[in-house]
């Protein structure tokens, strides 16, 4: 069974996002071993400059690449990234599965972005769009689109 990590950046507060994710992590139990793995978040000050905002990645990077497992495939999630129909996802990690790489790494960052030294370890960076979403947010939409992708790859139907 593969195992798929989400790799993040800070807590969910909101009760109605933590309902999400627990639905779509008990639905993924039957496809994967599943594991959220969250990092602290740094306070960004209002109005940091560039230089701020930069050593805040980069601490948020560092404590992400302390939780990055060495033989994983990871994906990191950016706007800049490739963007893939729900098809091509489910294609992708069916490949990898049949490739050997039994365990992927998804990583959200905080709301600033990815630290470099998180970027260097990316095997592939993904963007589900051009807008920018709550990284709070993302996680559900991440979760429900790893969930469709094994509904894909098994063959079941899914709305689309």
């Amino acid at each position: 069974m593969q195992q798929i990590t989400i790799l993040c950046v800070g807590k969910i507060k909101e009760k109605y996002l933590r309902d999400a994710i627990d639905e779509y992590s008990k639905r993924l139990t039957r496809y994967c071993k599943l594991n959220i793995t969250e990092v602290a978040d740094e306070k960004t000050p209002d109005n940091a400059s560039e230089t701020e905002e930069e050593q805040i990645r980069q601490k948020e990077a560092q404590r992400l690449l302390k939780s990055l497992p060495e033989d994983a495939y990871v994906i990191t999630l950016e706007i800049e990234g490739k963007q893939l129909s729900s098809p091509e996802l489910a294609e992708k990690i069916e490949s990898l599965a049949v490739a050997g790489s039994s365990h992927i790494v998804f990583v959200i960052g905080g709301s600033l972005g990815l630290g470099n030294d998180i970027l260097k370890k990316s095997d592939m960076r993904l963007s589900f769009s051009k807008m920018t979403f709550p990284h709070q947010l993302m996680r559900v939409i991440l979760l429900e689109q790893i969930y469709r992708s094994y509904r894909i790859i098994s063959g079941a139907p899914y709305h689309k």
